[in-house]
């Protein structure tokens, strides 16, 4: 920042002395003011504080908006009570302390349409003003950076630099890795190193870093004690983490098709949380209905909000609770019913 201030003016002085040689009369107090002012608008331009402004900067140090956060979850998330509670403590534990013991390390799990993807979303857009577009957030989408099974080695080294790169260019990276279903057993564990106890690897640290892995893996879990629940009569509410989370991580590690099957990640207590998306009810589609209208800024018509609700498919087939594609297809639905 500063350099590109310096650089200005030294382009001022250097211009300056060929006014002169070419025979223009300027004042010696025009001169003395104009160096007054182009020494002052270094200094101004140079200010991180005015720097960022304008260019996006690494947050390293600065403090998360707790008050921000809590609203964007409380406001955009439907049916999630234990992620907006275990989103909201990790993060604002984990951002308000200056010497983290090691990266936060978030493994997202549920059936999709959930809201895993909008979550990232969310945390992303909190820590950098342009979310999942800036060059501070990467995401990784097994499906398309990591397609060939016969490639691993080559993956694993790339996946690395990458990682290293990035943080040693910004301590505070966010890494999301999305489809970890599909993922191949193994890959992942390649990042074990980042992700462990230590100060600094190869004089990198990556303690501010966060890393959120995304998986469906685990959904048929989650329903099926969210199920129970219901049969039993106790509300959805009332369902802690304490619940599923080790039901959860068992399950991930054992399951092939988790992209953390048997992973050092799971053996060594490397993932800080497992957070479980609950399947949605008919009530929280509603909600999503009503959201996507708005944001469309159409008013939220409670006939079409019913409508589209009802066209989506729910499961059990008797007791019809659950949205069998959560809130996924509310967008494409609503395409057909309101006139652009």
């Amino acid at each position: 920042m500063a350099v590109a201030a310096n650089l200005r003016l030294g382009f001022f002085l250097l211009v300056l002395p060929q006014l002169f040689s070419a025979g223009l009369a300027v004042e010696p107090l025009s001169v003395g003011l104009a160096i007054g002012i182009a020494s002052a608008l270094t200094g101004y331009l140079s200010h991180p504080r005015f720097y960022c402004s304008l260019m996006e900067c690494c947050r390293q140090e600065e403090p998360l908006n707790v008050t921000a956060l809590q609203l964007d979850l409380q406001n955009k998330l439907f049916g999630q009570h234990l992620v907006k509670e275990v989103i909201l403590r990790a993060m604002t534990r984990f951002m308000s302390n200056q010497n983290p013991k090691k990266p936060l390390t978030l493994s997202l799990h549920g059936w999709s349409g959930t809201g895993k993807n909008f979550i990232s979303k969310i945390i992303s857009e909190n820590i950098y003003k342009e979310g999942l577009n800036s060059k501070y957030v990467h995401l990784f989408v097994s499906t398309i950076h990591f397609q060939h099974d016969n490639q691993l080695s080559l993956y694993k080294d790339q996946l690395q630099a990458w990682i290293r790169g990035n943080v040693s260019a910004c301590a505070r990276s966010v890494f999301i890795f999305d489809e970890m279903d599909k993922l191949h057993p193994g890959l992942i564990d390649a990042i074990k190193p980042f992700l462990d106890y230590y100060e600094q690897v190869d004089g990198v640290s990556y303690r501010n870093a966060i890393f959120i892995f995304l998986s469906n893996a685990g959904g048929d879990l989650i329903t099926q004690v969210a199920l129970d629940f219901w049969k039993s009569g106790k509300k959805r509410e009332d369902m802690q983490l304490k619940d599923l989370e080790t039901i959860l991580s068992v399950g991930v590690f054992n399951n092939k098709n988790s992209g953390l099957w048997h992973s050092s990640l799971i053996d060594k207590n490397l993932i800080d949380y497992f957070v479980p998306f609950l399947p949605l009810e008919y009530r929280h589609v509603k909600m999503c209905i009503a959201a996507e209208l708005q944001a469309r800024k159409y008013e939220a018509d409670p006939e079409i909000i019913a409508r589209i609700a009802e066209e989506m498919t729910y499961f059990p087939k008797a007791e019809k609770i659950y949205s069998d594609k959560g809130c996924k297809t509310v967008a494409a639905k609503l395409d057909l019913h309101i006139e652009l």
